[in-house]
């Protein structure tokens, strides 16, 4: 005769409120290295509680919301390219480096009791190529070929091979402005800027869906360490370089590290690093400029505050937000600039500021080469965003639930001459492949040096004056080209 076995009676859990990890369950982390997210769609709430606690249960560290502190994204019978539409929204500064895997390699390292090497049949990848889903070429296209150059070219510009960074930014550009299929390697023999380094990356992955060198630096230890290094407000590639080779491997590392010496902005970086490193919405980007603005007019009635960065380029997400700020108060735009940073220093919304005072000297002009940053007065900001001043709120990570009601955005402010206004919307506009390609044919077509500060013709040896940004397409000799169609 069978028996039922007798089961103590069951005590109700509380349940979980914050994201990760083993040592809340008493259990020791042992892949620190490794955090994982499994997606809640199609594999359900409860299943996913289970596979979570198992996966704790075995020393892997789980988080409950998906930020960029994530490694591998675990999803179970969700279509590829859906799965991917989703990844994308949220904006993850890390996602070229994102493990997005099949619930096989779950259970597999499961069953080893640590994380299985990685194989082709683990990824989820978007391959299949057809011109009448133009959505589906999308996904495979941007995904597939220009993140693969992307990450090449981040790997170049942590070897500080500026080349060969430079070349696969641009053959990523080229690809995202493509309005036509590229369903092998032989469409694309037309496109410009297309090396055969890039050319060889391309066609691995339309032949076999992947890029087997681009899979080799995501899996590379100090890649890793770099990228995650650089995530953090303050901290570039030399530092990261110089925390990688001192041995340090994790954030808390370079935290606990006595020989690490953080400056204020790093330091600001660290406090931050869990607001800051999410994408920030359009919602909270025009909620910051209603405030913004709303401060300048309250010190002058004439200051001229805009939108400018991807926000400007019609962007829903992005990581920090651009403004522009001027006056036609000549030579008051610093002044104004300092007295905004006060005003929402007493406003008590004001985290962390750096200033970088005016530097500009028209005798120093026209400058001859690609420079990132001008020499007008800006200010670094880190400001708090309360969730009452967001239309539907601040973004925060699902299940988030810590009791505050406001985030940490980053935000810069740049601080132009009226007079040099036009030229600084253009660049601060944006894309930085984009601005270098325009600047190129300035040089190389019209035999003009055009950057933040102006335009100068080298043929009349003067500069040419604008107002707005279609006068310097005018006299490059171009038609305007809307902010929208700058992303490439």
């Amino acid at each position: 005769m069978l028996h039922a076995t007798m089961l103590p009676p069951m005590r109700k859990r509380q349940r979980r409120t914050e994201g990760t990890e083993g040592p809340r369950y008493g259990v020791e982390v042992k892949f620190p290295d490794v955090r994982l997210y499994l997606v809640e769609k199609k594999m359900g709430a409860t299943r996913r509680g289970f596979l979570a606690q198992l996966a704790r249960a075995k020393g892997f560290l789980v988080e409950d919301v998906l930020s960029e502190r994530v490694t591998h994204v675990v999803s179970e019978q969700n279509q590829a390219q859906e799965l991917w539409q989703w990844l994308r929204r949220q904006a993850l500064n890390n996602l070229p480096t994102l493990h997005v895997l099949d619930i096989g390699w779950f259970t597999d390292s499961m069953r080893e009791g640590r994380p299985v090497t990685l194989e082709a049949r683990h990824h989820i990848q978007v391959t299949h190529f057809h011109r009448h889903h133009p959505f589906i070429l999308y996904i495979s296209i941007y995904v597939c070929v220009c993140d693969a150059f992307e990450v090449m070219a981040e790997s170049y510009e942590f070897s500080q091979c500026d080349g060969q960074c430079l070349a696969f930014r641009r053959a990523a550009s080229v690809l995202k402005s493509v309005p036509w299929p590229v369903e092998r390697l032989g469409a694309a023999t037309r496109l410009p800027c297309l090396g055969e380094h890039t050319r060889a990356v391309m066609e691995e992955i339309l032949q076999c869906g992947r890029s087997f060198e681009v899979e080799k630096i995501l899996c590379n230890d100090r890649y890793q360490r770099l990228k995650l290094f650089t995530s953090v407000f303050g901290v570039g590639p030399k530092t990261a370089e110089k925390w990688h080779r001192g041995g340090l491997r994790t954030l808390n590392d370079a935290l606990e590290d006595p020989g690490v010496e953080l400056n204020s902005m790093q330091k600001a970086g660290f406090r931050h690093h869990g607001d800051i490193s999410r994408a920030v919405s359009r919602a909270e980007a025009l909620a910051l400029g209603e405030i913004l603005h709303q401060a300048a007019l309250g010190i002058s009635a004439h200051a001229v505050l805009v939108l400018t960065g991807g926000f400007r380029r019609g962007k829903e997400f992005g990581h920090d937000v651009d403004f522009l700020l001027s006056t036609p108060e000549q030579g008051k735009e610093e002044t104004l600039l300092l007295s905004l940073v006060d005003s929402l220093r007493r406003q008590g919304i004001l985290l962390y500021c750096d200033h970088h005072p005016s530097t500009f000297d028209i005798n120093n002009l026209p400058g001859v080469s690609f420079e990132a940053m001008d020499h007008f007065a800006k200010s670094f900001l880190i400001l708090r965003l309360e969730d009452r001043q967001v239309e539907g709120g601040v973004q925060r990570p699902e299940g988030q639930h810590d009791g505050r009601s406001w985030r940490a955005v980053r935000v810069d402010v740049v601080a132009p001459p009226m007079e040099r206004y036009a030229f600084t919307l253009l660049g601060w506009t944006g894309s930085r492949q984009f601005e270098r390609d325009l600047r190129r044919f300035a040089r190389k077509e019209k035999r003009m040096l055009l950057d933040n500060h102006g335009l100068w013709d080298k043929t009349k040896k003067e500069f040419l004056p604008a107002e707005r940004e279609e006068d310097i397409f005018a006299h490059l000799g171009l038609e305007y080209l809307e902010p929208q169609l700058r992303n490439a």
